[in-house]
């Protein structure tokens, strides 16, 4: 016992030594998975409604729920209820009952679906302001075809999609309200992109597969949660910012909280290239090139998340600063949990605190408890009278 108190000592006192730049502060480095983590815990946004098997009479509840950044997006709160019946698509003349008819709409509403679909859209569905799609009750992918475009739009809520597979749209004509149709040039290929809006919350999807991003957070847009979601088999994950030195951008706050970036995914989990970001209480299960980076001086705060490096001797680093960015950029981490080799450079100095609001604040928890918090990311399974799991 004492040599084994002594050699805690001693470790101890080496970490006390490593420089700031080289792992983060308050972190506990392990080769090995908590043995207490088998019991699922739900999470403080999972906590506010999964629990209640009367969801399907009181969806709407849903909307009270998010943290962070993204806490306060209405979606389609204050609306009706407007359900899709017709996996159809046409871009130009949606027809009632199609999930383009409803997205449209300038009035407010929640949008729930009949029955399980897979909707293969004609071209980029444009998301009106004042939007909720919320698939629970029903399994529904948006797949192999352009996907979702949060374009101009505030208080706009996603929840429980898979979006894989989504592809370059094609030049045409598209319909963005009932009033107004223009001729697009064709989508990049993102599962979403969140575009020039604000008061965004993009939870509980299942997001894979697609020809660029998964989702971008760009030119402007602030006010933003993603949270809850499983992501997979993808190069790069999510991009927060338009261009490096894109001055609009400089506003963009956005949390990324409770998801999972499971196998198969490459970077930008998410790239930062200017405003800030707080990711927390997130699971990592590897990278091909890294997990956090930035290129444009972001301010990052990493919190709680549970970082798995890659077997590969050379990818333990979680963070990169693209293109040979600062070491003065201000970068921390705080009660990260590292396995595997992982390491987090941190750098700058001042605070890196997100600034929310009492309303937006939650508890971040140590990241050794994040494969608890997690357990659950990606779509959820939803009965009529009993609670989601």
């Amino acid at each position: 016992m004492a040599l084994l108190y002594t050699l805690a000592s001693y470790l101890f006192f080496c970490s006390a030594l490593v420089p700031l730049f080289s792992a983060a502060s308050h972190t506990t480095t392990t080769g090995h998975s908590p043995p207490h983590l088998s019991k699922k815990n739900k999470n403080q946004i999972d906590a506010c409604w999964r629990s209640n098997p009367g969801w399907a009479s009181n969806r709407k509840r849903l909307a009270d729920c998010a943290v962070g950044f993204g806490k306060g997006a209405l979606g389609g709160k204050n609306g009706a209820i407007y359900t899709v019946t017709d996996p159809s698509d046409d871009a130009e003349n949606p027809k009632p009952g199609t999930l383009r008819y409803g997205a449209i709409l300038t009035k407010p509403l929640w949008i729930v679906f009949k029955k399980d679909m897979v909707i293969k859209l004609e071209n980029e569905l444009f998301m009106n302001s004042f939007k909720t799609i919320d698939g629970r009750g029903a399994k529904v992918a948006i797949a192999k075809g352009p996907c979702i475009r949060i374009h101009e739009a505030n208080h706009v809520i996603i929840h429980g999609l898979r979006i894989h597979h989504c592809t370059r749209g094609k030049p045409g004509m598209v319909r963005r309200s009932p009033t107004h149709v223009e001729h697009r040039g064709g989508q990049d290929g993102d599962a979403i992109t969140i575009f020039a809006s604000s008061h965004v919350w993009i939870d509980h999807c299942k997001l894979s597969h697609s020809t660029d991003g998964l989702i971008d957070v760009v030119h402007g847009s602030t006010a933003v949660t993603i949270s809850n979601n499983f992501f997979s088999d993808h190069n790069k994950v999510l991009l927060l910012g338009h261009q490096d030195g894109f001055d609009a951008d400089k506003v963009m706050k956005v949390t990324v909280v409770f998801n999972r970036f499971g196998p198969h995914l490459v970077q930008r989990m998410p790239r930062v290239r200017t405003g800030y970001a707080h990711i927390a209480n997130n699971r990592y299960d590897g990278w091909g090139i890294y997990a956090v980076g930035g290129s444009s001086n972001p301010t990052i705060l990493s919190e709680g998340n549970y970082y798995r490096a890659p077997d590969n001797p050379k990818l333990k680093e979680v963070t990169r600063r693209v293109k040979g960015g600062s070491k003065k950029w201000n970068w921390r981490s705080s009660k990260d949990y590292f396995l595997n080799g992982a390491y987090f450079v941190q750098s700058g100095s001042g605070s890196s605190a997100p600034g929310y609001s009492p309303s937006q604040k939650f508890k971040v928890a140590k990241g050794s408890t994040v494969p608890s918090l997690t357990a659950d990311s990606g779509t959820l399974s939803c009965f009529v009278g009993k609670p989601c799991i």
